[in-house]
């Protein structure tokens, strides 16, 4: 590859000012735009999930079945091919707390757990599509309770969340297909905070549901809209350093700020192609100094931003 910068376009838009969140509209800059569109080693074809791990580096999916490391300043480092390939890719990545990669490799229904340095380690579930308790329709997103439990989203048919032990044996599981409280229409992001309070972004119900790790629902919030506050299609969601949640919406172009409680507190990113704009965005990720980088999907590139 040579160059770790090689392949790699980086434009440097000044820090941001620290701010509480709802000083930030549509037209505020990040402070980072990179990304090349391609195929080759360390640039991006429609990337859609990402995490950072305990040394700020960045893994990232596209669409080429591939996963990437990069700096958080976007430099290349590394990368690896998934198993099999599908057009659509995996649908969520997690770095637990031991290191370890948390791949839901959605349209093969298993999950598949890597060293960082891309040494698949074991899988989740048996590869093959089902309803029954350890099968899966279609995983999304995967994360650890502190036991170690494994928390697994899924859509399709089955549209609930299975719980795994840290030995991967099934537990049990709650949801369903509907509307109500507790029910989810393609859950398509998970995030568990310190308390183990499980954070599900039940993207085509246009909101958020937290339970606790049995499956009881301790709160939601969300209507579908696109005032402050309102949703459309939430794909991805996150924990904040200072305590707040960022959720990524791919229908209305944004990321929102929330309270852990619901309460709104700021908005980022608009339709569009340039800086501080965004292109059907399927993700984001919270570094170590609380800066949110966002997958700008259909841009083929990450925007670096603080709110």
């Amino acid at each position: 590859m040579g160059s770790a910068r090689a392949g790699r376009m980086v434009i440097v838009l000044g820090a941001l000012l620290a701010a509480s969140g709802c000083d930030f509209t549509g037209d505020s800059s990040p402070d980072l735009v990179w990304g090349v569109h391609g195929v080759k080693p360390g640039r991006l074809h429609k990337p859609r999930v990402a995490a950072f791990d305990g040394d700020d580096q960045l893994f990232l999916a596209d669409l080429t079945d591939r996963i990437q490391v990069f700096t958080r300043n976007g430099d290349y480092l590394r990368g690896w091919r998934m198993p099999s390939f599908n057009v659509d890719g995996p649908s969520g990545l997690t770095v637990d707390r031991e290191g370890r990669l948390l791949v839901a490799d959605t349209h093969f229904y298993r999950v598949l757990v890597y060293s960082r340095t891309g040494e698949l380690l074991f899988q989740l579930g048996e590869g093959v599509q089902g309803t029954t308790p350890g099968r899966f329709g279609y995983p999304t997103d995967v994360v650890l309770d502190r036991a170690g439990n494994f928390y697994v989203a899924e859509y399709g048919e089955n549209d609930r969340i299975q719980v795994f032990s840290p030995k991967g044996e099934w537990l049990r599981q709650w949801g369903g297909h509907g509307y109500e409280p507790g029910e989810f229409l393609r859950p398509r992001a998970l995030a568990m905070d310190e308390k183990d309070q499980l954070y599900v972004a039940d993207s085509c119900n246009h909101r958020i549901q937290v339970f606790d790790t049995e499956g009881k629902l301790i709160r939601m919030w969300g209507t579908r809209g696109a005032k402050p506050g309102e949703l459309a299609y939430p794909y991805d969601l996150a924990l904040g350093t200072d305590n707040s949640l960022y959720v990524c919406e791919y229908g209305n172009h944004r990321v929102q700020k929330f309270s852990r409680d619901g309460k709104f507190l700021g908005t980022w990113g608009a339709p569009g192609r340039g800086p501080g704009q965004l292109n059907y965005p399927w993700a984001l990720a919270v570094d170590k100094e609380g800066e949110i980088s966002v997958i700008d999907s259909n841009n083929h590139r990450v925007q670096r931003f603080r709110m």
